[in-house]
């Protein structure tokens, strides 16, 4: 039997798609025959992903929206119900870490923030996004966490808490959506060469002395090289994967 990474016919959203992973994701998935919706708080550096799709022949659409307000998820669901009437993938990769530095002097503003879209704003996305797709036979939701969340990192405590706490959401709605034929699985990438991780990356001192030692591949991942796991998931393929967390670090934590 053929493998089936086909996405023709499929409605696939995918937070934070303005720049880095969820751009790739995004892009990967209309190039596999998805109608992708563009999603971050920001419609002009969406617009310039949506250019880039239908430049490739893809199909997509733009929404504004900040996945850590609870009216915003709500009014982006009841867009989507009245425009498409159906979802067959939620990829839920937008995320923020605002507050690099030490768990003593940690405040609460970082971690209200830092819970409200990393872990709030996953949690009612799956919810909304699960309810659709059962009306309508299944789907595939995907959670970005990362490899913090099996190994916190320095100085990103509150990060890591909330990426650990994204793994155990996964198995948690795993189990509870299967019934419905609904998998919800997470891929949890290493250190990327994105804006969100420039810190680290364009710290050479930090990246040479710290990072790369403790990555066999010895570099940091493109954005491009998450989107192939994410089709996986988000496709036929992995019809039998649920619950699962895929791991992309260049064998960090091998």
């Amino acid at each position: 039997m053929k493998v089936n990474f086909d996405l023709t016919d499929k409605v696939a959203l995918v937070t934070g798609a303005s720049r880095g992973i969820g751009e790739s994701i995004a892009i990967t998935l209309a190039d596999y025959g998805a109608e992708v919706i563009l999603v971050s708080r920001k419609i002009d550096a969406l617009k310039e992903v949506e250019e880039k799709i239908i430049k490739r022949g893809g199909k997509a659409h733009c929404i504004a929206a900040s996945i850590g307000k609870i009216d915003e998820i709500k009014l982006l669901f009841e867009q989507i119900d009245e425009k498409y009437g159906r979802l067959n993938i939620l990829v839920n990769n937008a995320a923020t870490n605002p507050y690099f530095g030490d768990v003593l002097n940690a405040d609460e503003t970082a971690w209200d923030k830092t819970i409200d879209v990393n872990l709030k704003g996953y949690f009612f996305m799956s919810q909304s996004a699960a309810k659709l797709m059962i009306k309508n036979g299944g789907g595939s939701i995907i959670n970005v966490s990362s490899i913090n969340g099996i190994r916190p990192a320095p100085m990103q405590g509150i990060y890591s808490i909330t990426k650990a706490g994204v793994i155990s959401m996964t198995k948690a709605f795993a189990k509870e959506l299967a019934p419905f034929k609904v998998r919800v699985n997470a891929l949890l990438p290493g250190l990327t060469d994105t804006k969100f991780s420039s810190v680290m990356v364009k710290n050479d001192d930090l990246m040479d002395k710290v990072l790369l030692p403790m990555i066999p591949l010895h570099r940091a991942a493109q954005p491009d090289e998450m989107a192939g796991a994410v089709l996986y998931l988000a496709s036929e393929a992995s019809s039998f994967t649920t619950g699962a967390t895929i791991v992309v670090d260049g064998g960090a934590l091998a």
